[in-house]
Order: structure tokens, then C-alpha cells, then sequence
């Protein structure tokens, strides 16, 4: 088999030589011309000879621009949906504090806000902490209460803090009445088998009277808890003793469980009797009414998340068209 010789390459070597002295030769003519006929022939080349190398550039240019402006999106966005994340538990945090902030001022300065901590220990399901105590004029028996209502009564008193027990402790007790004020009875917790089986009812009513579903039931003022404070709404009759007696059950206007902050009566024996105006009718929220308004907040947040969602989306498909044009139209 011969031996593969590579031929020299003379032919090749003077052409290129030739065609750089033509070059040369041209840009000593070009330099010799007007400036605005220089000006003329940049065009002419622009728009010919170099025209496939400008729009290369402006492609580029393009590119870059583009993936400048996607990472800046892109850095936006991530922002907005971190914040709109975090934001989610300090907008419920916020509305229960407005909520207590609009309260206050209607129940007056011998209420007091304090903190609620749950123990989370066996035993302690229907008990919190407080972080207020005898310091701050807080007493035993002292109604804690939310802008909802009624949640429950503090049973021991520390210095600076204080141990309360909620309406699912079996112990809970309060005299209450219907809204008209008619009706008069005592309110008991039937305990469930679970934390959210707990059940409130409304006993020793007389027989002859007939709550409806949706009458509201409030303190009445016969014991250590003020006249006026919601405590539920009934839902149905849970017992009746012909001729004697009736029980309706409750749905509870707080849910013991969700609460972080509360006010608390302070010196308690010395609170005025009737407190119903902190309440006035048109701001009374049952539970499934607090949650199917927080049910409208999440679906809205979820609305906003999904539109974020498309424009990265976008933003992303974007970035990718403008990579392909940058390589010429190649993926």
C-alpha cells in the first residue's frame, strides 16, 4: 500500500497572500477617500457582504438581553412567592391580632392580651399557659375570651403566669341565655373520643321553649363570667324531658385549639355586669364562618400562586427561545 504523501500547498499559500495584499490595498484606497464616502461604503458592506455577521450580533445581543431579563423575573418571582408562602401564617397571626385590637377598646382597660401556650402532654388537652399572672391583676375564675367569645376561665395564677382551662375541659361550667334574653340554662362539654369530637350543650332549658337552629348563646351574667359574651350557636336539640326539660347542642364559637392570642379579665369581681356591647350582633362569626371565609383567603392564595406559576412558565419558554435564535435557530 503506498505511502499517503500530503502535496504542498504552494497554489493555496500565494492565494492567500494575493488576497491579503488585495485587502491591504483596499484599505489604503479606503483610507485615502472622503469621510463621507467612507461612510457610504460601510453601509453598502454592512448591508451586503457583513449583513449575515450583523444580524449574528444583534442576535446575540438579543440573547443576552433576554437572559438578563429572565433572571431578573425569574429573581422577582421566587421573591414574591417566598413572601406570598411566609405571608400566609402571619396574615392569620395578623387578622386574629386585629381582631383582639378591635375588641379591646370595647371591653375596656380590665382586659388585658396575653399569649397562649399549649403544654402538648398527656392530660393537658383542655388546659393552656398564659403568660400574664397575679402581677398584671389577673385572678382565678377570670374569663378569657377572643374576638369570637368565650374560650374559658383561668384556673391558677402564678406571678407572671397563669394556667386556664378551655370549654372542652369536663370541668367547664357557665350560666347562659339565649340572645332575646328568654331563655336561661347552663352550659356543659360532652367529651369525644377525639379532641375534635368534643361537643358543647346547652342544658336545664325549659321545655316549653323552642330555640331554632342558628339562636345564638350568650354569658348571662349569673356567675364570675360578664353578661353578653358569645359562646356558641345552637345546631339542634341533643335532649328533652317532656314537660320538664330541654338540651340543644352547640357549635362552639372559638376553637380552642387555634388560638395564639386571647384577653383576659384582670380583678375580675370588680368587671361590670353586662358586656354585650364588645359584641354587637353584626360582629358575631360563627366557626364554619371564620373557616369558609379562610377558605376563600387560601383559594384566592392559590389563585395567585398558580399565575405565578404560568408566568415562570413563560418566562422559562422565553429563556429557551432566546438560547435557540443565539445558536443560529440550533436547539
Amino acid at each position: 500500500m503506498p505511502t499517503y504523501v500530503v502535496e504542498p500547498d504552494g497554489n493555496g499559500g500565494r492565494r492567500h497572500w494575493v488576497a491579503a495584499a488585495v485587502f491591504v490595498a483596499l484599505s489604503i484606497v479606503l483610507l485615502q477617500l472622503p469621510s463621507g464616502r467612507q461612510q457610504q461604503i460601510a453601509s453598502v458592506l454592512r448591508a451586503t457582504v457583513l449583513r449575515p455577521f450583523v444580524l449574528t450580533q444583534e442576535a446575540l445581543a438579543a440573547t443576552r438581553l433576554r437572559a438578563t431579563e429572565s433572571a431578573r423575573l425569574r429573581a422577582v418571582l421566587d421573591s414574591v412567592v417566598a413572601t406570598s408562602m411566609a405571608s400566609t401564617t402571619l396574615g392569620e397571626e395578623n387578622r386574629r391580632l386585629r381582631g383582639l385590637l378591635s375588641l379591646s377598646p370595647r371591653l375596656g382597660p380590665s382586659w388585658i392580651a396575653a399569649s397562649v401556650i399549649r403544654a402538648g402532654t398527656a392530660g393537658s388537652e383542655s388546659t393552656f399557659q398564659l403568660d400574664v399572672g397575679s402581677n398584671d391583676g389577673v385572678e382565678v375564675n377570670a374569663p378569657v375570651v377572643t374576638r369570637a367569645g368565650l374560650i374559658g376561665l383561668v384556673r391558677e395564677v402564678e406571678a407572671e403566669s397563669a394556667l386556664g382551662m378551655d370549654w372542652s375541659n369536663p370541668e367547664f361550667r357557665a350560666s347562659a341565655m339565649s340572645a332575646d334574653g328568654l331563655t336561661y340554662g347552663m352550659i356543659e362539654t360532652e367529651r369525644g373520643d377525639f379532641r375534635e369530637q368534643d361537643r358543647l350543650q346547652f342544658n336545664g332549658t325549659a321545655f316549653h321553649t323552642d330555640l331554632p337552629p342558628g339562636t345564638y348563646v350568650l354569658s348571662s351574667g349569673l356567675g364570675v363570667i360578664p353578661r353578653g359574651i358569645p359562646i356558641g350557636r345552637i345546631v339542634g336539640v341533643a335532649e328533652e324531658e317532656e314537660g320538664w326539660r330541654r338540651s340543644y347542642w352547640l357549635e362552639p364559637m372559638v376553637q380552642p385549639g387555634s388560638i395564639t392570642h386571647v384577653l383576659v379579665a384582670t380583678r375580675p369581681r370588680s368587671l361590670p355586669d353586662d358586656v354585650s356591647t364588645a359584641w354587637p350582633p353584626d360582629s358575631v362569626v360563627t366557626v364554619p364562618e371564620m373557616l369558609e371565609m379562610e377558605a376563600q383567603r387560601l383559594d384566592s392564595l392559590a389563585i395567585f400562586r398558580d399565575s405565578i406559576a404560568e408566568l415562570l412558565e413563560i418566562v422559562r419558554r422565553r429563556a429557551a427561545e432566546g438560547a435557540t435564535e443565539g445558536n443560529g435557530g440550533r436547539p
